[in-house]
C-alpha cells in the first residue's frame, strides 16, 4: 500500500505544476493596481480550484495512468486497493515496472492532457482588474488622492475638521501628503485639495492669497499649484511654497577649457560631462562633429551617441579617453562637441551645453606648404566685439574657479582679451582722434613722424614730417558734444578694462566691460544726425493750388512726437490715490490690485507680502493701507525715494535773518 499511496503523490504533484501558473499569473493584474479585495477574491478561487484539482486526482488518477501507460494493462486501481491473490500478485508485477513506465515526464505529459490550463480563468481576473482600473483612472492623480470624503485616520484630523491633500504629478515620484493645515512645499502643478472632515460644516471658506475663494463642501475643494501663494482659514494664514522645475544643469568637466590645442604627439583626448536635475533625465546625447580640410574643400562629418544613464536618474557621470583613431581625428582636424539633455517634466525641459573644441595641428611641413601656396590672413582690429570680450572675461573668470589653472595659462588668456579690449578701444577712439595707447603690443599706434634719410628712395611727405595727420580729440567729428561725452564714457570704461586684464584681474574688469557695452548700445540706438551741406530751398509755390483747398501733398513732412506710454492703468492710479486718504475705495478694487501685483511682483517672498497687504485692506485695517500703497507703487517702479540736497548753502548768519525776520 505504501508504493500505492506513493504513485498518487507523483499525480498529485503534477497536477499542481500544471495548475500552478494559473494561480500565479491571475494575481498578478491586481498586484499591478494594487487592489486588495481583488486580490483576496483571486486567493478565494485558487482555493476553491485547488480543493476541485485534488478532488479530481483522488477519482480519476487510476484512468489516467491506464488510458496513457499501455504497459499498466488497465490496472492501476490495483496499486491502491488489491482484495484477492491473484490481484496482489499482479499489483506485485506493476510495481516492478512502474519506475521505468511512469517516470516524471510521463507524469507531466499526463497532467497536461488531462488537466485544462484554465485560460478562460486568467482571462476573466485581467478583464476584471482592467475595468475596475479604467473606473478608478477617470479621477484625477489616480488613487493618490480619493474622491470620497478622506476617512480620519488620526484623532488630530478629526479635531481640525480640515485636511489638506496633495497630488504631486506622477514624473516628479513625490509622495502624496496628507496633513492638518500648515506650511507645505510642494512641486509645481500639484493638485491640493481642502476637505472637511465635519459633513455638516458647509459654511467654511478657505481664502487664497490671488484673489480665489474655496467652498469646501460635500466634495473637496480642488487647486492647482501653479505659483507660490498662502490661504487662509479661520484667521490664520498659511503658505503653500511651490517649487518650479528645474532644467538640467551640464558641467564640461574636461577638456577644460572651450578651444583645446592638442598636442603634436597627442594619441588620445579625454571628454568629461556632469549632469544634473532636480527629478530624472529622460535623455542625454554628446553631439559631436568632425571638420577635416580647409580653404573651401572642408568636409563636415557628424556623430551623435547617447549617454549611458547611472544608477541615480538625478545625475548622469560620464568620462571616456578617447584614442584619436576612435574619434577618426587626423592631424589638421578640428572636432566640435556638445551636451544636450532633456528632463522628464510633462513640458520637457531642453537644454544644449556650450560648444566645445578639439583642436589637432597640422605637421609643420603642411603648415609651411600651406602658407607659401595662401596669403596669410591678418585678423583685423574690428574682428572681437565688446560683447564677445565680456564672454571670454566670464568663462575665463568661470574657468579660474572651477578648474585650477596655472599662473602662465590665465596670464596668457587675460593678455589676449586685453589686447582684444585695446584694438576694439582703438577703433572707437578714431571717432575723437585718439591715436596712442596705453599698452603698445607690439603695435605701433602713430605715424612715424621722423625723417628719412635720402638715401632711402622715399619721397618726403611734408604734412607728416612738418604737420600732423590726425584730427583734434574735440574736433574730430561732426558729433554733437552730448555723442561726444558717450564716446568718451565707452573709452574710459574701455581703458579701465584694459587695465584690469593687464593685472590679470579678469574679475575687476567685467564691471567696466559692461558699463562699455552699455555706452555702445546706447550709440547705436541713438537717432542720426542729418546735417544740411547746403542752405534749404522751398520747392516752389504752385499759384493754381493756393486757396483752392487741395491737401494732395501738402502734409508736413515733420514727424509728430509720439505720446507719452501710460505705465500705470487708470484703475491702479485711482486706488493708489484713494490709499492715501481714509475714503472709500474704488470698485472691483481687489481684482484689479491681484492682477497688479500677479504681472509687476515676480519674487515669490514679495508677493506674497503684498497679496496679505490685500487682504488685511479687504478687511478693513487701515493700518494696510500705506503697506498696500508702497507696494502698488513698487510694482509701478516708483517706490524707490530719491533724496537730494540743496543747492543753497544756508549759513548761520542768513538763518539767524530769516528767524529774526519772521
Amino acid at each position: 500500500m505504501q508504493e500505492g499511496a506513493e504513485i498518487v503523490r507523483r499525480v498529485w504533484r503534477a497536477a499542481q505544476l500544471r495548475r500552478l501558473p494559473l494561480w500565479i499569473v491571475g494575481a498578478l493584474p491586481w498586484l499591478l493596481i494594487r487592489s486588495a479585495p481583488g486580490l483576496i477574491a483571486w486567493s478565494a478561487f485558487c482555493a476553491w480550484d485547488w480543493a476541485v484539482l485534488r478532488r479530481g486526482v483522488a477519482i480519476e488518477w487510476t484512468s489516467w495512468i491506464d488510458g496513457a501507460v499501455p504497459e499498466m494493462e488497465d490496472s492501476s486501481a490495483l496499486l491502491e486497493h488489491a482484495p484477492t491473490p491473484v490481484a496482489q500478485l499482479q499489483r506485485k508485477r506493476l510495481l516492478e515496472r512502474i519506475d521505468a513506465s511512469v517516470g516524471a515526464p510521463q507524469l507531466r505529459a499526463i497532467a497536461r492532457g488531462r488537466i485544462k490550463a484554465g485560460a478562460p480563468w486568467l482571462l476573466g481576473s485581467a478583464i476584471a482588474a482592467a475595468g475596475i482600473w479604467f473606473a478608478g483612472a477617470g479621477a484625477p492623480q489616480g488613487s493618490a488622492v480619493a474622491q470620497t470624503r478622506p476617512r480620519p485616520a488620526m484623532a488630530t484630523l478629526a479635531a481640525n475638521q480640515v485636511i489638506v491633500r496633495t497630488a504631486p504629478p506622477g514624473y516628479t515620484g513625490v509622495q502624496p501628503v496628507e496633513t492638518t493645515p500648515r506650511d507645505l512645499q510642494v512641486p509645481e502643478q500639484t493638485l491640493v485639495m481642502w476637505c472637511v472632515m465635519d459633513p455638516s460644516a458647509t459654511e467654511e471658506t478657505i481664502e487664497a492669497s490671488n484673489g480665489q475663494v474655496f467652498r469646501p463642501g460635500r466634495e473637496c475643494a480642488r487647486w492647482t499649484a501653479a505659483e507660490s501663494v498662502f490661504w487662509r482659514w479661520r484667521g490664520k494664514r498659511y503658505t503653500i511654497k511651490v517649487i518650479p522645475d528645474q532644467p538640467p544643469e551640464i558641467t564640461i568637466t574636461a577638456p577644460t577649457q572651450m578651444v583645446q590645442e592638442l598636442l603634436d604627439t597627442a594619441t588620445s583626448a579625454a571628454m568629461g560631462v556632469q549632469i544634473r536635475d532636480d527629478y530624472a533625465i529622460r535623455r542625454a546625447t554628446l553631439h559631436m562633429t568632425l571638420a577635416r580640410g580647409s580653404g573651401e574643400n572642408i568636409r563636415f562629418t557628424d556623430r551623435e551617441m547617447p549617454l549611458p544613464a547611472g544608477p541615480d536618474p538625478k545625475r548622469r557621470n560620464w568620462s571616456k579617453q578617447w584614442s584619436l583613431a576612435e574619434l577618426g581625428m587626423e592631424p589638421g582636424d578640428e572636432l566640435y562637441f556638445f551636451v544636450r539633455a532633456i528632463d522628464n517634466a510633462e513640458k520637457p525641459h531642453t537644454v544644449q551645453s556650450p560648444t566645445y573644441t578639439l583642436r589637432l595641428p597640422a605637421p609643420p611641413e603642411e603648415a609651411e606648404e600651406e602658407s607659401a601656396a595662401m596669403p596669410m590672413l591678418v585678423k583685423p582690429q574690428s574682428l572681437r566685439s565688446q560683447r564677445q570680450i565680456i564672454i571670454d572675461t566670464e568663462q575665463l573668470v568661470a574657468d579660474m574657479r572651477s578648474t585650477k589653472m596655472g599662473e602662465d595659462a590665465v596670464r596668457e588668456r587675460s593678455q589676449k582679451i586685453a589686447a582684444d579690449q585695446g584694438a576694439l578701444r582703438r577703433r572707437y577712439g578714431q571717432f575723437l582722434g585718439e591715436e596712442s595707447s596705453l599698452f603698445a603690443d607690439g603695435e605701433d599706434d602713430h605715424d612715424d613722424h621722423g625723417d628719412h634719410g635720402p638715401g632711402e628712395g622715399s619721397k618726403q611727405d611734408i604734412l607728416h614730417t612738418y604737420g600732423h595727420a590726425h584730427d583734434e580729440a574735440e574736433n574730430a567729428t561732426l558729433y554733437d558734444e552730448a555723442t561726444k561725452k558717450v564716446l568718451r564714457r565707452a573709452l574710459a570704461a574701455m581703458w579701465d578694462a584694459e587695465k584690469a586684464l593687464r593685472a590679470i584681474t579678469p574679475k575687476v574688469a567685467l564691471p567696466p566691460e559692461h558699463k562699455a557695452l552699455e555706452a555702445i548700445k546706447e550709440l547705436q540706438q541713438a537717432e542720426r544726425v542729418y546735417l544740411h551741406k547746403t542752405a534749404f530751398v522751398p520747392p516752389p509755390i504752385k499759384e493754381e493750388k493756393r486757396m483752392s483747398g487741395d491737401m494732395v501733398g501738402a502734409a508736413s513732412y515733420r514727424r509728430e512726437q509720439a505720446g507719452g506710454e501710460e505705465r500705470v492703468p487708470e484703475d491702479v492710479r485711482q486706488l493708489v490715490q484713494a490709499l492715501s486718504n481714509d475714503g472709500p475705495l474704488p470698485a472691483l478694487w481687489t481684482r484689479s490690485a491681484h492682477d497688479w501685483v500677479r504681472t509687476h511682483i515676480k519674487d515669490d517672498e514679495q508677493r506674497l507680502a503684498a497679496q496679505g497687504a490685500i487682504q488685511d485692506v479687504a478687511d478693513g485695517r487701515a493700518a494696510s493701507r500705506p503697506v498696500l500703497r508702497a507696494w502698488l507703487r513698487a510694482g509701478a517702479g516708483q517706490g524707490k525715494v530719491l533724496l537730494q540736497a540743496r543747492d543753497k548753502v544756508e549759513t548761520p548768519f542768513l538763518r539767524a535773518w530769516r528767524e529774526g525776520g519772521k
